[in-house]
């Protein structure tokens, strides 16, 4: 999205905030941790104050394309942790998938501009616990009904909100192919959505992956 505004507007300068932050709690004022990706760092210290309270607080990085990649395909695998729930497979279950997820996450976002690191903070692996843990995720939830049975034509149709890992595990698959990027997790929620392989299949192909090193 940086780069669409970035265009749109160019003389103006473009900073992108996420992190862990499900608008229901921010509104409770529980504490919360986001952070402000900006290449402009004077930009990003003025945003920074701006959007820093007694329990929201902010913190700056440069890597643009990092965190906005992070925002965006964490929302696949919170899908993938849904369908796990919907199962009913239990923590530990959970617990690979979402690890499994972070790697892969880094290993596509790395390719398509992101820097390692960033993964590993808030709009990573921060962003990804909250969505696949959280009673709030519309993207848990989609999955949890697809986990259940539920198709994706019937499960968008009942609910007026967006479930933005769907659209997103289409164009991230796109990009593995073109990049030559292995992506296991989000090959089989491909194909889920597509009809292609049902939850138990799913998860049996990933389980039955030839064995390598972590």
């Amino acid at each position: 999205m940086s780069e669409i505004v970035a265009e749109a507007f160019p003389r103006h300068v473009v900073a992108a905030l996420s992190g862990p932050s499900h608008a229901e709690e921010v509104a409770r004022q529980a504490p919360t941790a986001v952070v402000i990706a900006s290449a402009d760092a004077a930009a990003g210290a003025r945003l920074q104050h701006a959007f820093t309270t007694r329990f929201f607080r902010s913190y700056t990085n440069n890597d643009v394309a990092g965190v906005e990649l992070g925002g965006a395909l964490k929302n696949i695998f919170a899908l993938a942790a849904g369908v796990s729930d919907g199962l009913g497979l239990g923590d530990n279950t959970k617990a690979a998938l979402v690890t499994r997820a972070l790697a892969e996450m880094t290993r596509l976002g790395s390719a398509l501009g992101g820097r390692r690191e960033t993964f590993q903070g808030l709009s990573g692996i921060g962003d990804l616990m909250v969505t696949c843990f959280s009673q709030h995720s519309r993207n848990r939830g989609f999955g949890e009904r697809l986990g259940r049975g539920e198709s994706p034509a019937a499960i968008t149709s009942s609910t007026a909100m967006i479930a933005e890992g769907v659209p997103t595990t289409y164009s991230a698959q796109e990009c593995a192919r073109k990049l030559g990027i292995e992506t296991p997790i989000i090959d089989q929620m491909r194909a889920l959505l597509d009809g292609a392989t049902s939850p138990r299949d799913a998860l049996a192909a990933l389980l039955s992956r030839e064995p390598k090193p972590e």
